[in-house]
């Protein structure tokens, strides 16, 4: 065991000391914001620092990433800004060219002129005009001229609305911040199209895929690209050969003839924590509700059903709401469960336990309905910008939510981890053979409390490749990294108090497994961030051990068969059927969603050409609720199973189990992976921004494949339906039981 300790303590060291180092080079080699905007010859300021900035915090406050994406990141509806500034920026350059040197539209000429022109192009924008001594930016006149007509394009856009993109007329009235906008929008067309000092690519490494400028893909990104596959297929052999080698060697037990926790001894705080499930089930509700009517926009643009809901809910805040919420109750599950089992880790109840629960109940909804509330506030323009900041909308997907809302949730983590872990440390003080397996939980429940703070790392003017930095630390590391050791472990324990494994057993391999998830986890937070104004060493780093994220995901097979026969070993375990049920679907899930699925997009040279299109909602559905909703259901029912003293009837849960997984397989295959196949051979042949325009998203295969979503969006929301019936049904039963054990 000591070895085992050994290991993962210098995977997280190690792994940690190498993240923190690229994220010094993240703000030492970002994409500087000038002082000024200077046109070249008159020296006229034409933008300020100030302007680029606040236009930032206004871009936050219509919406940010749920409107459209910057650098990739962000919704798919709209277009990327970035890609799409660029391109009409280089077109409006040539042609004007081409019809004062020609007198002729640039596509009708020769290709020796076009080959003038567009050197000239590449020469006018990718020169790196930034003066490191008066901090200052020099654009031509031609340049100029651009961006004025880009300025009126966009200044419509968001005032006038566009269908096509679900945006509202009126989402951004005021003129003043509709130039501080398009300022802003400037510096990422900016960063995306310039040279790094002394470099022959971009800020961006040569993201967006542009032709007309030479953006193409860089020579380190294939080279990582490739040797990350050579990796991964390496790694999968060693792990295999370890996994077969070792699996077998854990203490043989003799499986109980009959269950060992039929004489569970609950506690008053455990029924507290059923209230948990009722909310919890219709934030899911509410969730699959808001991803319908998301969905829909992209077919009517403004409308649904013929009714214009936009002007009360736009697509961004049903958007933002969908996405938040699907991480509110995810989580809400976990903590739920951990509070659950807390008092059977240590055999008692401590002081205070269930008014904690109680208070954090009530503090969950004040930050859901809260942050919601300010959300829609922000996104109307009714808080200034700084107001916005706090208690508004802060513009990044999945951590979206006011800087208030975030401090309040933080403070209630720390209370859930002062809760969690003195029934914790109290087992341990018992010295038995659970030690290793408690002191692995402890450190991933302290860790989900501490690393949520990530997300604060940054302030309300930080600049967007440090925001996106720390802003992966928590969608990242805090959700995939430590929440995903903290359910490995949850799961270990609840096996071994079944005595299916040896306690010792259940603790090495948790350990064991935890070092292997996070050798590529924490450093493999990085392949978010290879296109995002950050230096190389985020690609070759990020492509590197990224792949390895998926090595331990190729043995889900072998998690899946485990499992399966674990039905079949006794009678009494067909009590726990639909629990194993959804942890079977958890590892289909890991390995198809966040294996394939992931991998899909995740070596540089895949996520140069895909970043943003419906490909990445492909990882997206099938890791975040295949995976962590699916497990977040387990845990109901798993707690719900130790609760209950009735036989379930199995009908609505049999049912809810296979409407979602045969769902979620249908939105896939029928709509989501087509159209992102076909993105991404647009995206390849002819450019990014064309990927994400609006004539090929409303095209007919295009808007026909939208439409075939609704087949697998019907057949998940009836699994929706059923299981959160189901939930709802056996809560209120327990509710009403007159005695609990130790009440």
């Amino acid at each position: 065991m000591k070895k085992t300790w050994i290991a993962f303590i210098s995977v997280v060291t190690l792994s940690f000391i190498i993240l923190i180092w690229v994220g010094t080079e993240v703000y030492q080699t970002q994409p500087p914001i000038p002082e000024t905007v200077i046109i070249k010859g008159t020296k006229e300021v034409f933008y300020t620092k100030e302007d680029i900035q606040t236009g930032q915090n206004v871009w936050e406050s219509i919406g940010g990433m749920e409107v459209g994406s910057i650098w990739g990141h962000g919704s798919y509806v709209a277009p990327d800004w970035t890609a799409d500034w660029i391109h009409k920026e280089a077109t409006f350059m040539l042609e004007t060219w081409a019809q004062k040197d020609y007198n002729s539209n640039y596509e009708s000429l020769g290709v020796e002129q076009k080959a003038a022109l567009k050197a000239r192009l590449i020469k006018d924008l990718k020169t790196n005009t930034f003066n490191e001594s008066d901090k200052s930016i020099a654009i031509s006149e031609s340049r100029l001229a651009a961006i004025q007509e880009n300025i009126k394009h966009y200044s419509s856009i968001f005032s006038e609305g566009k269908e096509e993109y679900a945006i509202p007329k009126g989402a951004l009235v005021d003129k003043e911040k509709l130039e501080q906008l398009n300022a802003f929008l400037f510096w990422t067309s900016w960063a995306a199209s310039t040279n790094r000092p002394g470099k022959e690519y971009t800020y961006t490494s040569n993201w967006p895929h542009e032709p007309l400028i030479d953006n193409n893909i860089t020579t380190d990104s294939i080279i990582w690209s490739g040797l990350s596959i050579v990796l991964l297929l390496l790694f999968i052999g060693i792990l295999t050969y370890y996994y077969l080698l070792n699996h077998e060697k854990g203490e043989l037990l003799d499986k109980p003839e009959t269950d060992p926790l039929t004489n569970l001894k609950l506690f008053p705080s455990q029924k507290a924590i059923l209230k948990y499930f009722i909310v919890i089930s219709l934030l899911i509700a509410l969730q699959v509700i808001l991803g319908a009517v998301t969905v829909h926009y992209t077919v009517e643009g403004q409308a649904f059903f013929g009714f214009d809901l936009s002007k009360y809910l736009p697509y961004s805040i049903t958007r933002t709401w969908h996405t938040q919420l699907a991480v509110f109750w995810i989580a809400a599950t976990w903590l739920a469960t951990g509070l659950f089992l807390a008092p059977m880790i240590s055999g008692k109840e401590m002081k205070y336990q269930r008014f904690g629960i109680n208070f954090l109940f009530v503090a969950l909804l004040v930050i859901v309905l809260g942050s919601m509330f300010g959300e829609w506030l922000g996104v109307h323009q009714f808080l200034d910008l700084t107001t916005n900041f706090f208690f508004g909308h802060q513009g990044y997907e999945y951590m979206d939510l006011g800087r208030f809302w975030q401090i309040f949730l933080g403070i209630g983590l720390v209370l859930w981890v002062v809760m969690v872990s003195r029934h914790i440390l109290y087992a341990i003080r018992k010295n038995d053979a659970s030690k290793h397996l408690l002191i692995i939980l402890l450190v991933s429940v302290m860790a989900i409390g501490m690393f949520f703070f990530s997300g604060l790392m940054y302030g309300e003017n930080s600049s967007l490749p440090v925001i996106n930095y720390w802003r992966w630390w928590l969608v990242h590391l805090w959700v995939e990294g430590f929440f995903e050791v903290f359910a490995t472990v949850v799961i270990a324990y609840i096996f071994s108090q079944m005595k299916i494994i040896s306690a010792k057993t259940a603790g090495r391999v948790s350990i064991a497994s935890a070092s292997i998830f996070l050798a590529g986890g924490i450093i493999g937070t990085l392949h978010h961030l290879y296109y995002s104004g950050t230096p190389v060493q985020a690609i070759a780093l990020g492509a590197t051990f990224s792949a390895l994220e998926v090595v331990p995901l190729t043995l889900m097979g072998f998690e899946i068969r485990e499992n399966w026969n674990l039905l079949k070993s006794k009678q009494w375990m067909q009590k726990y059927k639909w629990p194993i049920f959804f942890f079977i679907a958890v590892a289909f899930w890991n390995f198809v969603g966040a294996g394939v699925f992931g991998f899909l997009i995740n070596p540089p040279i895949a996520l140069y050409y895909i970043q943003g299109l419906n490909t990445t909602a492909v990882h997206a559905h099938t890791a975040l609720f295949g995976v962590y909703g699916m497990l977040g259901m387990g845990f109901i029912l798993i707690c719900l199973r130790f609760y209950s003293n009735r036989v379930w009837e199995s009908k609505k849960l049999k049912r809810a189990f296979w409407f979602l997984n045969i769902g979620l397989v249908a939105m896939v295959v029928f709509s989501l992976l087509p159209i992102g196949i076909i993105q991404a051979y647009t995206s390849i042949t002819q450019g990014y921004s064309f990927a994400r325009d609006s004539e090929l998203l409303y095209s007919p295969t295009v808007q026909t494949l939208k439409w075939m979503r609704m087949i697998g969006d019907v057949i998940f929301s009836v699994g929706i339906f059923y299981f959160c019936w189901f939930t709802i049904d056996e809560t209120i039963y327990n509710f009403k039981r007159k005695k609990v054990n130790g009440e």
